[in-house]
C-alpha cells in the first residue's frame, strides 16, 4: 500500500540559514573555551613544575648579579625580605642604587639610603612624591663637588707551614702588596674651606697581596731539597695559613672566631674575603648594587638581622658575614673557596 506521509528529511537540511549561523558561532565559543582551558592549564602546570628561582641577600659586585638581583621576585628559603625594592639616587650627577623595603615617597628613600639633605639642596621630584621602581630621585647641591680619593689597604702576611724546609726556618714565598681603595666623596666647600665631604661610594680598586711566609716543619735532612720542592709542596696542602691581624678591627675578629671554635683557617679565608670585597670599609658602598659594609651584603639592611647598629659596627657586621657563610655555603673556608672561583660570594 502506497504511504502518503511525506518522505523524511534529513534535520540538518531543515535549518534555516540564521540557525546555521548560531550553531557557528556557538562552536567557535565552544572552542575558544576549551582551547583556553588547555592552555591555561598548561600555563599553570608550567610554573608548578618549574618554580621561579629568586635571589636574596647576597654579596654581590658584579653588574650581573645586580642585574639577576632586579629581575628576581626577591624571596627565598633564606629568609630574604619579598618586599625589597630599589630606587635610582642622582646627587649632583654622580648615580647610586637605594635599596630598601616599604618605600613610599622620595624622603622613605633617602631616609633608608641615610642621604642628609642640607639647606640649600634642590630634589626633584618633591619629598612627599610616590616612587616606584622606575623613579629617579635628582639632587642638586649649591657648593659641592665631586672627587674622587685614593687611600691604601693594608696587607696581611700569612704564614704557611711546609716539610719542605727544615724545622727553625723560614722563606718567603709571595711579597705583599698594599691595595688601594677608591672613593667618590661630595665635597661642599665654603669660602675654600671644606664644610663637608660626604662619601657616595667607595670600592676595592686593587686587592692588596697577602706577604707568604713559608714556615719550616721539616727534618734537617730535607734542607738541600728544600729549595726545589717547596712551592709544590705548598700548593698541594689544603691549609690555606694562618694570617696576622693588620688592625685592631682584624684582631677583633680573630678572637672572636676562635674563642667561638672556629681554625685560623677561617680567620684567613675571612681576611682574604673581606679585603677583596671592602678593604676592610665598615662603610663602603657599591653606587651600582648598592651593596654595603665590610660583607658587602646586598642589600645593607639585611645585616639589621645581626644588630640595629650594622650600618656603623664592624662586630656587627662581621657576625652577619659568619652567619651568611654558614647558611649559604656551610661554613667561612666553603665561601672562601667559592670566593677564589667566581670572585663574589
Amino acid at each position: 500500500m502506497a504511504s502518503h506521509r511525506k518522505p523524511k528529511e534529513f534535520i540538518l537540511k531543515r535549518l534555516t540559514k540564521r540557525q546555521w549561523m548560531r550553531i557557528a558561532a556557538g562552536s567557535a565559543a565552544a572552542a575558544l573555551l576549551i582551547g583556553g582551558g588547555v592552555v591555561s592549564r598548561d600555563f599553570y602546570q608550567t610554573n608548578a613544575t618549574h618554580p621561579q628561582h629568586s635571589i636574596s641577600s647576597y654579596s654581590a659586585t658584579k653588574s650581573d648579579e645586580v642585574n639577576a638581583f632586579k629581575a628576581a621576585s626577591r624571596g627565598d628559603a633564606r629568609g630574604s625580605d619579598a618586599d625589597t625594592s630599589y630606587v635610582k639616587v642622582i646627587i649632583n650627577g654622580e648615580s647610586r642604587l637605594v635599596l630598601g623595603t616599604d618605600f613610599t615617597d622620595v624622603k622613605s628613600v633617602l631616609d633608608q639610603g641615610s642621604i642628609t639633605l642640607e639647606p640649600e639642596d634642590s630634589v626633584s621630584p618633591s619629598l612627599d612624591t610616590k616612587v616606584t621602581e622606575s623613579t629617579t630621585i635628582t639632587i642638586e647641591r649649591a657648593g659641592s663637588t665631586i672627587e674622587t680619593t685614593d687611600t691604601e689597604i693594608p696587607f696581611n702576611t700569612v704564614e704557611e707551614k711546609t716539610d719542605s724546609l727544615p724545622a727553625g726556618t723560614t722563606k718567603v714565598k709571595t711579597e705583599g702588596e698594599t691595595g688601594v681603595m677608591e672613593a667618590t666623596n661630595l665635597v661642599t666647600k665654603s669660602g675654600g674651606n671644606v664644610v663637608s665631604s660626604n662619601t657616595i661610594s667607595s670600592y676595592v680598586k686593587k686587592a692588596p697581596v697577602n706577604k707568604v711566609v713559608l714556615i719550616g716543619t721539616g727534618s734537617t735532612s730535607s734542607s738541600s731539597s728544600s729549595s726545589s720542592n717547596s712551592n709544590s709542596s705548598d700548593s698541594s696542602s689544603s691549609d690555606i695559613g694562618t694570617t696576622i691581624p693588620a688592625s685592631d678591627m682584624q684582631q677583633w675578629a680573630h678572637d672572636y672566631l676562635l674563642s667561638n671554635g672556629y681554625s685560623e683557617a677561617d680567620f684567613t679565608g675571612m681576611v682574604y674575603i673581606i679585603n677583596h670585597e671592602s678593604g676592610w670599609n665598615v662603610s663602603a658602598t657599591n653606587a651600582s648594587s648598592g651593596a654595603y659594609g665590610l660583607p658587602q651584603a646586598l642589600p645593607g639592611s639585611k645585616m639589621a638581622s645581626a644588630g640595629s647598629d650594622w650600618k656603623t659596627n664592624y662586630q656587627t657586621q662581621l657576625k652577619w658575614f659568619i652567619g651568611y657563610c654558614n647558611d649559604r655555603y656551610g661554613g667561612i673556608q666553603q665561601a672562601y673557596t667559592y670566593w677564589l672561583s667566581h670572585h663574589s660570594y
